[in-house]
């Protein structure tokens, strides 16, 4: 297994200096840094080009995280935003290649958050759209070396995916080898009945691991999930891809108001603080998966 954080840790907008990000979290040891797909899709090619530069200095691969926009939504009832959707997509897959990012994950299948106040909620309608769609994103991405991890979300946030069981069924349906299931312990802790159960049940299907406690803290801050028993769970299936980090301790900016952090985790942490924690966490987060 190798180990990675998003880069939205330390702040409380969805942006950062990822150069300073790729150093900051080599000096820490980790050994991925997640980025956002639509960072990734703005950026030039020279851009690229220095942080692949950078990455490859200090030993950082790069996982590519998306919570698409709206008008990218390939589950919508709209055939030109599918269309856009698709177009988006392919432009990221190809940008990630530029990288060396091997690894597109999230909801991908839809737009994040939904908008329960517009959805219809037409679950079966918006697989039968998205599910076309995934099998072009993921027959491309394989072509890429690239795998399309799809994430698993809670009720809150998505009606498509809700469980593994529904992944499981959804990426069969899909067919393609470039396309596999995310699961995070923050949703499974509202949607499993039992999460080390679930990703044993993902088994060969699951393609990358988004780990924080049930409050979105780092893993080990309460142990409000049994970690040793997710590692345990992990191994027990010989998972060797991505653990990645996805805590959200501050209050505040588009993150605080996204994620719905409407109080202070982190115990007014500074920003040196901040870095003690994450780094703590890795180490035990390290030594539960690593068993």
């Amino acid at each position: 297994m190798k180990f990675g954080t998003g880069y939205s840790f330390w702040g409380t907008e969805w942006k950062c200096d990822y150069i300073e990000m790729v150093n900051r979290v080599a000096d820490i040891g980790f050994d991925i840094l997640e980025i956002g797909a639509d960072h990734l899709y703005h950026m030039t090619n020279a851009e690229i080009e220095a942080l692949k530069a950078e990455g490859d200095k200090r030993g950082i691969e790069f996982t590519t995280n998306s919570g698409p926009a709206k008008q990218y939504d390939l589950s919508s009832k709209d055939e030109a935003v599918r269309k856009n959707g698709l177009s988006y997509f392919r432009d990221i897959l190809h940008k990630m290649d530029l990288l060396g990012s091997k690894s597109l994950v999230g909801a991908i299948y839809s737009y994040w958050p939904v908008d329960f106040s517009i959805s219809d909620n037409d679950k079966e309608g918006a697989w039968e759209r998205s599910i076309p769609c995934l099998k072009e994103i993921g027959d491309e991405a394989a072509e890429l070396g690239i795998e399309c991890a799809l994430e698993v979300l809670n009720r809150n946030e998505t009606y498509i995916l809700t469980d593994c069981a529904e992944a499981i069924e959804y990426v069969k349906r899909v067919n393609s080898k470039g396309v596999n299931i995310l699961l995070d312990t923050y949703h499974m802790n509202i949607e499993e009945d039992n999460m080390y159960d679930a990703l044993r049940r993902a088994g060969e299907l699951l393609g990358h691991v988004h780990v924080g406690e049930c409050n979105r803290k780092l893993p080990g801050m309460n142990n409000s999930i049994n970690w040793p028993e997710i590692g345990k769970a992990l191994r027990d299936i010989n998972y060797q891809k991505a653990v990645v980090m996805e805590p959200f301790l501050l209050s505040g900016g588009d993150v605080g108001r996204d994620i719905r952090v409407w109080r202070d985790l982190s115990g007014n942490a500074d920003e040196a603080q901040m870095t003690r924690y994450i780094t703590d966490s890795l180490a035990y987060l390290k030594k539960c998966c690593e068993g």
